[in-house]
């Protein structure tokens, strides 16, 4: 279901992501070629990923055509319980709620490099409080399991930041090096251009 969702996304959001990628490399081209900043792709191309997931979320989390139902839920657990655990309903509420939310605890992680969980799983509490409140205006439901996968999401996206920094801790310098991460950033832009022209049916 979550892979729906971002092909989906994709779709309906390719004019204005397309505008701000292109705006965000000039800008930021100019930028080094200005202060004189060695250019290392894979960063620009992790900061440039992390800035298209945030826009993709906020699509996703505002779709007012997504919602099945309106109202509040306070009560712990109580949504959660309601699917059968192989339904579809599962898939996309609880397991597309976790999903959703581990790029966003990775993310934070690996920007501010908290040496405890605390300040990531805060982060992720307010922000996917902040959503709740913002779908419950639109038309959307406000649930508080919501906010709690979110934040597990968001604490598996803290782990694998940790558990990834251990591993490359322990690798040779080689892969190390800004050439191969930039060969491997240049690797996997080729292939996912590759897939959202496929997505868009825009062949050569």
């Amino acid at each position: 279901m979550v892979y729906d969702l971002v092909k989906n996304s994709l779709v309906i959001n390719w004019p204005s992501l397309v505008i701000t990628i292109v705006s965000l490399i000039c800008i930021r081209v100019a930028y080094i070629n200005s202060h004189g900043e060695p250019l290392k792709f894979y960063r620009e191309f992790w900061s440039l990923a992390a800035i298209i997931y945030m826009l993709l979320l906020y699509q996703m989390v505002t779709r007012v055509d997504l919602n099945y139902m309106s109202g509040v839920n306070v009560v712990p657990f109580r949504e959660i319980m309601r699917y059968d655990i192989h339904s579809q309903m599962f898939y996309y509420n609880v397991l597309g709620n976790i999903a959703l939310f581990i790029p966003f605890g990775y993310i934070i992680a690996a920007y501010i490099k908290p040496k405890k969980m605390w300040s990531n799983l805060l982060i992720a509490l307010i922000v996917s409080t902040t959503i709740e409140f913002v779908q419950l205006r639109i038309g959307r439901s406000f649930d508080i399991d919501d906010i709690m996968l979110n934040v597990v999401g968001s604490l598996i996206g803290f782990l694998i930041y940790i558990a990834l920094s251990a591993i490359i801790r322990h690798l040779p310098k080689m892969f190390k090096s800004d050439w191969f991460n930039n060969l491997i950033c240049i690797i996997i832009t080729f292939c996912i251009v590759l897939y959202i022209l496929k997505i868009l049916g825009i062949a050569f």
